[in-house]
């Protein structure tokens, strides 16, 4: 049976005019424009200096664009966004009657709201935009559970504002990144990342043996400090760790982390070989 699980902390912003595309196009990390009925882009809004800010799904419903972002990060998100409107015609604003829901192991019904694929991965999840809170089948827990089997990060709880790089967190490989759409906000960094192969750490799934450390613990490989924990869910977790560390053993407050490379992450190859 298809799981699905309303998402509370997630939120709704709108945004209409008919510079919509092209106002959010200079300013994301993906391309605004392949958004389309049943298909939403997965984008970064990144500080002018290439770092994380916030991430959403870009999704459309008819002459408007909605982006399912995390709800406590919606009024950072439109006063940030909205300086740069300039002279372009667009409007944004909160759209609080909308409520965010995510299905998986199956797929929902077509009325149950807006319904696209969660872009990321292929088979691996649906986004459900509806009006109301739907019948659920499933928990937020079942849901963050899940996504950790796959290692996929989940905004804040893996991400820091203005700290992390995109490529560490894997946003090449889940389709979060456009290299051929233009300028954008932020793009020196993530280009420069990626054709100088400065990466030295990545957000990888990890295998918890003892008590799920906090978020922010330290990772500690013979003694030195190799990363931290990010969020987590029973013996699963996400953690960022030095490319170097990954082939030894990892503790972390007091627990053992195991990290675990999913099929779709791209690491260099001396880190797989570890």
């Amino acid at each position: 049976m298809t799981k699905l699980a309303y998402l509370p902390d997630r939120g709704v912003i709108r945004v209409t005019g008919e510079d919509r595309v092209a106002f959010l196009q200079g300013l994301v990390s993906n391309d605004v424009t392949a958004v389309a009925p049943g298909h939403a882009v997965w984008a970064a809004f990144l500080t002018p200096q290439g770092k994380w800010l916030a991430d959403f799904f870009v999704v459309a419903d008819g002459d408007t664009l909605l982006l399912d972002c995390e709800r406590a990060q919606v009024p950072m998100l439109l006063p940030r966004l909205s300086r740069y409107r300039l002279r372009m015609k667009v409007v944004l604003g909160a759209e609080d009657a909308m409520r965010v829901h995510v299905a998986w192991d199956g797929t929902p019904h077509a009325d149950a709201g807006i319904v696209v694929p969660d872009p990321r991965l292929a088979g691996f999840a649906w986004r459900v935009l509806a009006t109301a809170v739907l019948p659920a089948t499933a928990t937020e827990t079942d849901w963050h559970r899940y996504r950790l089997t796959r290692g996929v990060p989940d905004g804040s709880r893996d991400l820091e504002s203005d700290k992390t790089v995109l490529l560490e967190a894997g946003f090449d490989e889940l389709n979060g990144i456009s290299w051929t759409k233009g300028c954008y906000m932020g793009q020196e960094l993530t280009a420069r990342t990626r054709y100088r192969g400065l990466l030295k750490r990545r957000l990888v799934p990890v295998s918890v043996d003892g008590v799920l450390p906090d978020p922010g613990t330290p990772v500690l490989r013979n003694g030195t400090e190799v990363g931290t924990m990010r969020s987590g869910q029973d013996r699963q977790g996400l953690a960022v760790l030095r490319l170097d560390s990954l082939d030894g053993p990892l503790e972390c407050g007091g627990a053992r982390l195991t990290p675990r490379i999913p099929d779709w992450m791209d690491l260099p190859e001396k880190a797989k070989a570890g």
